[in-house]
């Protein structure tokens, strides 16, 4: 009798790592199966995951990026441009602000920049600005914020600034470079099977068997939350209502996995404090919730909102 189940590839491996680049293999794939992945791996390698940016400044004695500064070298929007290379990683969820302060003639580099300990500057040699004058001085305070993909300013300025605040275009993605190949590999009788050649080159904030792992594991929770199909909504008589919500089918969870507590889901610490402080402890007990009722809790908005979203994406579980 013939088996028409489709055959499962491999699990990814490694062919070589070089600093944080690399590149990996994934075998044994079902005829068109190579660019089905390859393509939705590379996508969600460059759009989905998570990194840290500048997403604005302030310098003392320049109101905006066409303003002009004595005694530096570059134009204002030359040092923007050289700030923006300047790669990050950010250990929590807050934004953060850097300082710099450079006084005399000094080539400035990202070294000079002040940062908190939640902040780790990846390429210190990157240059800012160059200052050719022994007076001038070079002072200003740099935004970071942790994000995903690209977000220009006019979406990060959302609300007023104050005067001489800067706001930038914002590359999130911690990934420089990813592309894939396919070919042909022989699997028992057949010659048309595929495999998939995938090439990751990160910033440096994660590694690139890293972004290859959490790429994987959001298209499984993407998919995961499409699985079966809503069941239409019944309409009862006036005054029916109750029992017709009573016969109405609903979707079996696992009653252990709702006793999951708050603080082991993934959360950031915020959206865990306030989700608890709200006297929800419990992935039951949050999955009950409508999406107004979380919007209205104390110490959560929209980014909170969207972290909650996609956790429970995990568990297969969406807000109503």
């Amino acid at each position: 009798m013939p088996d028409f189940n489709i055959v499962l590839p491999s699990k990814p491996r490694i062919v070589k790592e070089e600093g944080f680049a690399g590149s990996y293999e994934i075998d044994g794939l079902y005829p068109g199966y190579g660019h089905t992945l390859g393509n939705s791996l590379r996508r969600i390698i460059l759009s989905s995951l998570p990194g840290a940016a500048i997403t604005g400044i302030k310098i003392a004695g320049v109101e905006h990026e066409f303003s002009t500064l004595g005694g530096l070298q570059e134009d204002i929007v030359t040092m923007i441009l050289n700030l923006k290379r300047v790669r990050m990683s950010l250990a929590g969820d807050e934004p953060q602000t850097l300082t710099l302060n450079v006084k005399g003639i000094k080539k400035v580099t990202a070294s000079d920049i002040k940062a908190p300990g939640q902040v780790s500057i990846l390429n210190p040699e990157q240059h800012v600005a160059t200052l050719t004058e022994k007076n001038t001085e070079l002072s200003m305070e740099i935004r970071v914020e942790k994000g995903l993909g690209y977000m220009p300013k006019e979406i990060l300025q959302k609300d007023r600034v104050e005067i001489g605040q800067i706001t930038l275009d914002a590359i999130f993605s911690p990934i420089r470079r990813v592309n894939y190949e396919v070919e042909n590999m022989r699997v028992g009788n057949r010659t048309d099977f595929n495999r998939l050649k995938l090439f990751i080159e990160t910033d440096g904030s994660l590694l690139p068997n890293e972004a290859l792992e959490r790429a994987i594991q959001i298209m499984i929770a993407q998919l995961k939350a499409i699985v079966g199909f809503e069941e239409p909504a019944v309409e009862a008589p006036e005054g029916e209502a109750g029992v017709a919500e009573k016969e109405a089918p609903r979707r079996e969870i696992d009653t252990e996995l709702l006793k999951t507590r708050i603080e082991t889901m993934g959360l950031s610490q915020r959206t865990a404090n306030a989700l608890t402080g709200a006297n929800i402890r419990t992935l039951g007990g949050l999955a009950r919730k409508k999406e107004e009722d979380i919007l209205d809790i104390d110490g959560l908005g929209s980014k909170g909102m969207q972290e909650i979203r996609k956790v429970l994406a995990g568990y297969g579980i969406i807000l109503k």
